[in-house]
């Protein structure tokens, strides 16, 4: 062992160091491997270690810490599966995830997350703290990767069905980054794409395309529209998209995906941030035309959920985000019951009874 001893180490006869309290979590964090966080729900005061900044990719107190601005480094696809800061302030729950960040230099990380929550002497949420581990194995990621990409070559090949994420941005349209599917059906390049998107359509769609899609998107609700796409070997293919906004805690729009499909092959189901983006956008309306589909009441759909009756009345009445957990444990229970929410007639979600 090289270096010097800690101060106050105790004689160790058989050759092992006890470090003092807390050097040990100190050495973890300089190398940015763990950190921790604290909420006070009361002042609303939020702290990070100076490990969870470094897992983030970010220096000691570069920004102001938050529950809404580590959620901005949590990957789209892994949002759903951890509380929003209503959840924590208001339900007291917390469940220990394993999930992807981006961090501020665009490097994937895979954290797992532990905490606990504090209650006042009546049972409401005062508190919460946690400490984030990084599990990222190099390996893993890459052979995960691997895997993930055969799996959608594969589905591609057999059902030409796809989905697709769009980064958004203000003011501008999100349609600015090919998808492999489509260079791969269309014969169009990436470079050629970003020139002028609208090059996959037949040229007696592309000026309705564009006008019609860049529209649907400004609007920023899920769409969904069929066009005549040109492929590579000079015939043609109708082609239809459904796109869904998935939003941040904050209801802002954080990113796009598409479904994609031959209008005369197999219909693809709604998966992924597919169906998280399109569970954000079921509305109070939809809930109860849900319900009242399969004779159940508010008390029913807590149970089946297991939400409680308040956080069911809240949503029916429009007083939860559309990031909110408790809106895709409502929907979750819904479809085990047999309900579907489908876009049709363009931007309209609608609620079907599909068993």
């Amino acid at each position: 062992m090289t270096g010097t001893e800690p101060d106050g180490a105790p004689d160790d006869p058989h050759g092992i160091l006890t470090f003092p309290d807390g050097d040990a979590l100190r050495l973890l964090e300089a190398h940015g491997l763990t950190g921790t966080w604290a909420w006070n729900f009361v002042t609303d005061e939020y702290a990070w270690s100076p490990g969870l900044f470094r897992l983030l990719g970010l220096a000691p107190g570069a920004v102001r810490p938050g529950y809404h601005r580590f959620m901005s480094f949590v990957h789209p696809d892994d949002r759903a599966q951890l509380e929003t800061g209503t959840q924590m302030m208001r339900e007291g729950v917390f469940t220990g995830s394993t999930f992807r960040v981006i961090r501020a230099d665009g490097a994937v990380r895979l954290l797992t997350g532990r905490s606990t929550i504090y209650v006042t002497p009546e049972g409401r949420p005062r508190a919460g703290a946690g400490v984030v581990l990084d599990m990222t194995e190099p390996e893993f990621l890459a052979a995960s990767h691997r895997e993930n990409q055969r799996r959608r070559r594969a589905l591609f090949a057999q059902t030409q069905t796809w989905i697709h994420t769009l980064p958004n941005a203000p003011h501008a349209s999100p349609v600015r980054v090919a998808s492999w599917e489509i260079m791969s059906l269309t014969g169009v390049t990436q470079q050629a794409f970003q020139e002028n998107w609208t090059l996959i359509f037949a040229p007696e769609e592309r000026a309705r395309a564009d006008h019609e899609i860049s529209a649907r998107f400004a609007a920023g609700r899920p769409f969904a529209v069929e066009q005549t796409l040109a492929l590579a070997r000079g015939d043609r293919g109708l082609f239809r998209s459904v796109a869904v906004p998935v939003r941040g805690d904050d209801g802002r729009i954080e990113t796009w995906a598409t479904l994609n499909g031959r209008v005369d092959g197999p219909r693809p189901v709604p998966s992924g941030i597919v169906r998280q983006g399109l569970e954000q956008a079921v509305q109070a309306a939809h809930l109860r035309a849900a319900r009242g589909l399969v004779g159940w009441s508010m008390a029913d759909l807590a149970g089946a959920s297991g939400l409680s009756l308040s956080t069911v009345r809240r949503l029916e009445e429009g007083g939860e985000g559309p990031a909110s957990r408790s809106r895709h444990a409502a929907v979750a229970a819904l479809r085990r019951a047999g309900i579907g929410f489908v876009v049709i007639d363009g931007d309209t979600l609608a609620v079907v009874k599909v068993r």
